[in-house]
């Protein structure tokens, strides 16, 4: 049976040109980087070389690179560092977050919104219909205690890109009046875990100050990430040990992992431009075949300011998981949403914040496409996609012609 994987955001595969760099990690160059012998030398020298490469795709200093296990860690670390370091400044701090952020930014601020409650308030920024931020809503909930603004670089189901750019040049502007009054800075983070390795990612540009980086969705190994703290950002380490990553991150370096972020990160800068142009030619085929073939779709999120390997859609008259069960008997592996969330019942909170009602946000489907997506794996799921939707819609009481 061909297989055919479309589900690249929850995860990808790790390049075998990685697989084949990261090797000589396991069994030759493995030594702990803080060994002062020969061999843990040896590995810490490997580390700062990827610590620089990194720091020079996101055009910072070396020492503003944190490695992590990933984009939860980094997640965590960023909103709740922010909040340990401040939470005396004021009787309550305030931080702002959006509708949309993926469950590793909403879970940590609501665990601080529960756990710290008489000190901590939360406002949480609406997106358009069309899943994009709307800066000005987002700019009208600060307050004179607000700490943190916490907004993904994209969404993870829904692919859409959001203007942090521009909120990043608004909030310095706003920044600089608050020190000429001396008050506290408000900190800005961003989730690029679905940005980096696949579009510029660039933090003098977006003007923030702590961006979450996650090795597995850049074809780098599961387990390795990267957190960027700019320097004088007042932070607190959730784990506290051996002084690991300039006292931020304490714990053994996982030096295969972050070289294997590295190498992909390598591939990624040199590649990216041409490999985006191939996985648009190939998303744009299954949106334009599916419009065509398949009646009552509806696309969620802006398709311009958009990831070119996401197409998110919602078929009327379908439960999401009945088609997922249906395709994966056809050897096509596709998500209804956050990978993160997969199991749940409710329908996702990402596309009832952009309107879709419960009923339409249970039939989603998301296609995400990769690096090894082939033209004749979409020529595949375009064969059965249709059938399948026509099968189930027959028996299903939800749907009417």
């Amino acid at each position: 049976m061909k297989k055919v994987y479309l589900d690249y955001a929850a995860t990808t595969p790790v390049d075998p040109r990685v697989k084949k760099f990261i090797q000589k990690y396991f069994t030759n160059i493995f030594g702990n980087t803080h060994s002062i012998h020969s061999s843990g030398q040896e590995a810490h020298r490997e580390v700062e070389k990827a610590r620089m490469f990194i720091s020079s795709m996101l055009n910072c200093q070396p020492e503003e690179i944190i490695f992590t296990s990933g984009g939860t860690e980094s997640n965590n670390t960023a909103i709740k560092g922010v909040f340990f370091a401040l939470r005396k400044i004021y009787k309550k701090v305030h931080i702002i977050t959006s509708t949309i952020e993926h469950h590793a930014v909403l879970e940590p601020v609501k665990f601080l919104k529960e756990n710290f409650a008489e000190e901590v308030e939360v406002s949480y920024a609406p997106v358009e219909n069309n899943g994009i931020l709307d800066v000005n809503k987002l700019f009208s909930f600060i307050k004179d205690n607000t700490i943190l603004i916490s907004i993904m670089h994209a969404n993870n189901e829904i692919g859409t890109i959001q203007p942090i750019e521009e909120i990043g040049k608004r909030l310095k502007d706003i920044n600089e009046q608050r020190k000429k009054g001396n008050k506290p800075q408000i900190y800005f983070h961003t989730d690029a875990v679905q940005t980096f390795g696949h579009i510029e990612v660039d933090v003098k540009k977006l003007n923030v100050d702590l961006l979450s980086i996650s090795g597995h969705k850049f074809y780098a190994p599961k387990g390795v990430g990267v957190l960027y703290i700019k320097k004088g950002t007042k932070i607190e380490p959730l784990l506290h040990g051996g002084g690991h990553e300039f006292g931020l991150r304490s714990s053994t370096v996982n030096i295969t992992g972050i070289m294997g972020l590295y190498k992909a990160a390598e591939i990624a800068k040199n590649e990216m431009e041409e490999e985006n142009k191939k996985i648009k030619v190939l998303r744009d085929k299954l949106l334009d075949s599916i419009l065509k073939t398949i009646p009552d779709v509806v696309i969620n999120g802006d398709l311009e300011k958009r990831l070119v390997n996401n197409l998110n859609i919602s078929v009327a008259g379908v439960e999401s998981e009945s088609v997922l069960i249906a395709l994966d008997r056809k050897g096509i592996y596709v998500s209804s949403g956050s990978a993160c969330s997969s199991g749940s019942l409710e329908p996702s909170h990402v596309l009832l914040a952009i309107g879709r009602d419960a009923v339409l946000a249970r039939g989603s489907l998301r296609f995400t496409l990769g690096r090894f997506t082939k033209e004749e794996d979409i020529d595949y799921v375009l064969k059965v996609l249709p059938k399948v939707i026509e099968k189930i819609r027959k028996i299903s009481p939800l749907y009417k012609k």
